[in-house]
């Protein structure tokens, strides 16, 4: 090591040979040229129309439900030509939304699945899931039907340990009783 130190001219002809060798380097791109954006915004749209798509799907799936979000929001500002910046934030907001909306879903699922095997077990067993009340809407169904485990016989079959399980035959009408002349 201390041989080159004594001998400083040899650095210079090493870097005149590197230079020599290696081509030059280009000039960096003037920052006024313009790039295509089609591919990116292409890209963009289709991913953001495939979103919508899947969002939709989601929506037909679980239609009776309540609590999802399920709006598509137009960008600020109307109708116009969005930058690509404003298109990837549309297409995150999808993706994030869409996300939410399935595990939500995936969670609800759960629980109405958990009922329906409840209801189950209360037709089986009904002393052992006394005063229970499950309805439709608990397992994801529309309607008014409900699921209610009472004793037979009213008190006497509290006593005697007699349960059953009710089943409700609906919604009353819609109409009511009617008109009283």
């Amino acid at each position: 090591m201390p041989e080159l130190l004594d001998r400083p001219d040899q650095f210079d002809e090493d870097a005149e040979m590197s230079a020599a060798v290696l081509p030059a380097v280009p000039p960096s791109l003037d920052p006024a040229t313009e790039t295509d954006e089609r591919a990116a915004r292409r890209t963009l749209l289709d991913q953001i129309a495939r979103l919508e798509g899947d969002l939709a799907q989601l929506f037909c799936t679980t239609f009776p439900r309540e609590g999802f979000d399920w709006v598509v929001a137009s960008p600020r500002g109307g109708p116009r030509v969005l930058p690509l910046a404003e298109l990837e934030r549309v297409r995150d907001a999808l993706a994030s939304r869409l996300a939410e909306n399935r595990l939500q879903l995936d969670r609800r699922a759960l629980v109405e699945e958990r009922n329906r095997g409840r209801i189950e077990h209360m037709l089986l067993a009904p002393e052992q899931h006394k005063w229970a009340l499950i309805s439709n809407e608990d397992i994801g169904e529309p309607g008014c039907k409900h699921w209610h485990v009472r004793p037979r016989y009213g008190v006497l079959g509290m006593f005697l340990n007699w349960w059953r399980v009710r089943i409700s035959s609906g919604c009353p009408l819609a109409g009511g009783r009617g008109r009283w002349p």
